[in-house]
């Protein structure tokens, strides 16, 4: 991972004061204080502050979402069945960089994105490039061969520093990936709290 990617990564933790991957080298570990001089610690926040927090913590976490984007996934979670928030969390699941970062195929999600943008992905044999690709269950993902080569791939499966949800059945040795189903909110091994029902509150304001 480049320099200025992980500078970007380790600034979101500290905007948001969280180990938002639950990393090792998260800056927030040795420093659990705001960005700013003093790093002072803002008083209670009210509803709307903290239904902000909640959207920004899970747009960041999943690369840092862009509004529009992040919006649409919305739109789509309230137009299906079913809880909204619930949804939401299974759209975003449903993400190539997202299933690619659950396999340990990459360490970071921004990785998985750079990879699968320099097709080194296939979905059910097609090479696939876009990172917000949305998989179904039953899809096979699989690492084309240029791709097992690289340092950072044999050093995320090798020593992952994750476990693989049930949701994504891995094999390494194989370097392919097939999607179970589409998670719910307590499946998904976040290492900070999610709450996806203040996201909805948010957007129905």
């Amino acid at each position: 991972m480049s320099g200025k990617r992980q500078s970007a990564k380790h600034k979101i933790d500290r905007r948001l004061a969280c180990n938002l991957w639950g990393r090792p080298k998260s800056p927030y570990n040795l420093r659990q204080k705001g960005p700013g001089m003093h790093g002072e610690r803002r008083g209670k926040l009210s509803d709307y502050g903290q239904q902000l927090m909640a959207k920004q913590k899970l747009k960041g976490y999943y690369g840092n979402i862009g509004e529009k984007q992040f919006r649409r996934y919305y739109k789509e979670a309230d137009r299906l069945k079913g809880d909204t928030g619930q949804n939401l969390i299974g759209l975003l699941e449903r993400r190539l960089d997202a299933v690619i970062y659950r396999a340990c195929f990459v360490p970071t999600v921004f990785a998985s994105r750079q990879f699968i943008s320099h097709k080194h992905v296939t979905v059910n044999g097609q090479v696939v490039n876009i990172p917000s690709y949305q998989v179904k269950p039953g899809d096979v993902i699989e690492v084309r061969e240029k791709g097992k080569n690289i340092p950072m791939v044999i050093t995320s499966v090798q020593q992952p520093e994750r476990e693989v949800p049930e949701y994504v059945d891995v094999d390494f040795k194989a370097m392919k990936a097939t999607y179970i189903r589409v998670p719910h909110l307590e499946d998904v091994p976040y290492p900070v709290q999610m709450e996806p029902n203040l996201i909805v509150e948010f957007y129905s304001r």
